[in-house]
């Protein structure tokens, strides 16, 4: 497939924007949060105020590079689904990209729940499976799932390598292992596999470089 891109910096940060989505999940990883459905939820309450819908609101007078970073740095007082996991991992990575001053320009109204629901990152949804990169957002689908734990009926990943990816709740493996794990809460007596669904979900890189210069335009005012 032939990519094209405006500029050779919108290539290169696209590539440093992949590898910061990577270690971000891996810092997710190491950083002791814990897995809970949206009913369940749980955030430091000096940096966000919980929703009725189990989603992270940014206090006011909060700075959202702070709130951001505290939960890869207080693990312990965060619990959330695998799809919010996604979405703090995306910030994550977004803030490492674009620095401190950006990030807290254009995100001062930070909500966090679901890449589903998101709408400042501006992310792109394409179909093949056959195109895939590290950094992508993707999706293991349980179709048989135990109607018992919703919560299992797929794992949203991010790819770390070929065949290598992170799913808060499971962790990480290969694509096999995510697949195994999920199938253990089928309905009893499901012959029905999980799979890799071909569900890809990036961030719009360029609009995201782009916020770099906005703040440069906005300092030089």
């Amino acid at each position: 497939m032939l990519y094209s891109y405006p500029s050779l910096d919108s290539l290169i940060f696209e590539l440093k924007m992949r590898s910061h989505i990577v270690e971000a999940a891996k810092a997710m990883y190491a950083s002791g949060v814990s897995f809970a459905s949206f009913s369940n939820s749980r955030s430091n309450e000096q940096y966000w105020i919980r929703t009725p819908q189990g989603g992270f609101l940014l206090r006011p007078n909060v700075l959202p590079s702070d709130a951001v970073n505290d939960i890869f740095e207080n693990g312990h007082l965060y619990a959330f689904e695998c799809a919010g996991a996604i979405i703090i991992i995306l910030y994550k990575a977004v803030l490492d990209a674009i620095g401190e001053a950006a990030f807290n320009r254009h995100f001062r109204n930070l909500y966090l729940i679901s890449w589903e629901t998101d709408h400042d990152l501006r992310l792109n949804a394409t179909y093949n499976l056959n195109e895939t990169y590290h950094g992508d957002t993707m999706y293991f689908k349980n179709p048989d799932y135990d109607r018992s734990t919703p919560e299992w009926q797929g794992e949203n990943a991010i790819k770390l390598d070929d065949n290598l990816f992170f799913g808060h709740g499971i962790g990480i493996g290969s694509a096999g292992e995510m697949i195994e794990k999920l199938n253990r809460a089928r309905m009893p007596g499901s012959m029905t596999s999980a799979y890799l669904d071909n569900l890809i979900i990036t961030p719009d890189f360029e609009f995201v470089r782009q916020l770099v210069y906005r703040e440069e335009e906005a300092a030089a005012l």
